[in-house]
């Protein structure tokens, strides 16, 4: 009979000994991104502009920033969102004989962090362009008079378009000092929903890595373990294989039956436990997000008709839930095409579980798409008939039914749309059975 560990050190140990046995080959094809793909990004943004008709794109430090110009925000500020801006700029320069466009990125910075910027070693091949403002200056009313070449929309200036990490006291300050602000949108917001080779493969890596995680933890899993102590044994395993957690979400049993938790991780886990487990790490700046549900290794997995009859009625039923859950999964997978509405993929998943019964505890999107941010747009939700799906746009699906005082099961993989056929599996592989995610 196998021997379960029987302490923290042990279950931990255990755990990082079956994830790092795996050999790590989903780390393979990952490496850090060289400047060539920022270069790339920030071509593609001018050419998205000029199809756009704006006339540049204005980011402050966060995600979008750290898209294309590798700094997030609390690489530029360690101690807080701060009131001075620190502006990224880029116009589109378009070659009149060539009709090539190009990228003119400037940085509007105050005159005291020009320096510390420059040492920021952002990933450009030339050498950095500022406008900088003093203190008792108006930075916006600098960046305007620093304007480079006359507006298409010269008759209510620069035409600019911002995210919507922009925040609020910055978009007012342009718009007061002779800028037309614009929200994310058109070609603009489709550079970064499209994720090039490298990025693909970072993608895979990062999620794969973390089922792995948590196929490789389930396995050492004894009675009497909180969820807390399970969440605490799966970021050292994480850590193990140099991704870093940033989330970990682990219910047991009515815990799940809230999507997101947010009680207080005690509960005790037994022989027929449901555990649903939520997790997201990052590696180079990207994001994984997956979800697995599962019994634990010392519940028998009943293998006859007799056997599952024999099962409580509680049990029996996250049985069947489990799967209907997968099959929803599945159907939204099938939606998952090129030229389909996001739409049609949460339809497809919410279908199967409104005809067997469930359909009002399904109670959420079924995915989003999943890059440096584990949220990021375009969003799989039944009101989202605008948008359509392109080849490059990576996404969750993660189908789940809730249901009060009892369980709830999600599943959580991750795809990438192609240009034709089915899409392709980034987290490895898809959960099998309870006993087997």
């Amino acid at each position: 009979m196998r021997q379960w560990p029987s302490t923290i050190d042990e279950f931990q140990s255990c755990s990082i000994k079956g994830f790092l046995s795996t050999g790590l080959k989903f780390l393979d094809t990952a490496s850090e991104l060289p400047i060539e793909e920022f270069e790339e990004r920030r071509t593609r943004l001018a050419k998205a502009l000029v199809a756009d008709g704006i006339d540049a794109f204005i980011a402050e430090p966060g995600y979008t920033f750290k898209y294309y110009a590798n700094i997030s925000q609390p690489e530029w500020e360690v101690w807080e969102p701060e009131e001075r801006p620190f502006l990224m700029v880029v116009q589109p320069s378009v070659n009149e004989a060539t009709g090539e466009i190009t990228p003119f990125t400037r940085f509007l910075a105050p005159s005291f962090e020009v320096e510390r910027a420059r040492l920021l070693d952002m990933p450009f091949k030339d050498e950095l362009l500022f406008v900088p403002w003093e203190e008792h200056w108006n930075p916006y009313e600098t960046l305007r008079k620093s304007w480079r070449h006359l507006s298409a929309h010269a008759s209510v200036g620069p035409k600019i378009m911002v995210d919507d990490e922009m925040r609020d006291f910055i978009q007012r300050g342009l718009g007061e000092n002779g800028f037309e602000v614009v929200g994310l949108g058109g070609e603009v917001e489709c550079v970064k929903q499209t994720k090039s080779s490298r990025e693909i493969e970072i993608i895979r890596a990062v999620n794969t890595g973390t089922v792995e995680a948590i196929r490789a933890m389930r396995k050492c899993m004894y009675p009497g373990l909180t969820e807390n102590q399970v969440m605490n044994v799966l970021d050292a395993t994480i850590r193990a294989a140099g991704l870093e957690p940033f989330f970990d979400i682990v219910l047991f049993d009515d815990n799940a039956s809230n999507p997101h938790g947010g009680t207080n991780g005690s509960k005790i886990l037994e022989a027929a436990t449901f555990v649903l487990i939520d997790v997201g790490t990052h590696l180079y700046g990207y994001s994984s997000d997956v979800c697995r549900t599962f019994f634990p290794p010392f519940f028998p997995q009943p293998i006859t008709e007799s056997e599952i009859r024999s099962l409580p009625a509680l049990t029996r039923e996250k049985l069947k839930v489990w799967d209907i859950v997968l099959e929803a999964q599945s159907q939204s997978i099938n939606a998952l095409h090129a030229g389909n509405t996001a739409a049609s993929v949460d339809i497809a998943a919410r279908d199967v579980i409104t005809k067997e019964g469930y359909g009002d505890a399904f109670t959420h999107r079924v995915g989003h798409g999943i890059g440096i941010k584990a949220h990021e747009s375009p969003y799989l939700n039944k009101g989202n008939l605008q948008t359509v799906l392109k080849a490059g746009m990576t996404f969750t699906s993660e189908p789940g039914v809730y249901l009060l005082d009892k369980f709830g099961v999600r599943h959580e993989d991750i795809f990438l749309v192609k240009e034709t056929g089915e899409p392709e599996l980034l987290s490895g592989k898809r959960a099998i059975g309870p006993w087997d995610p």
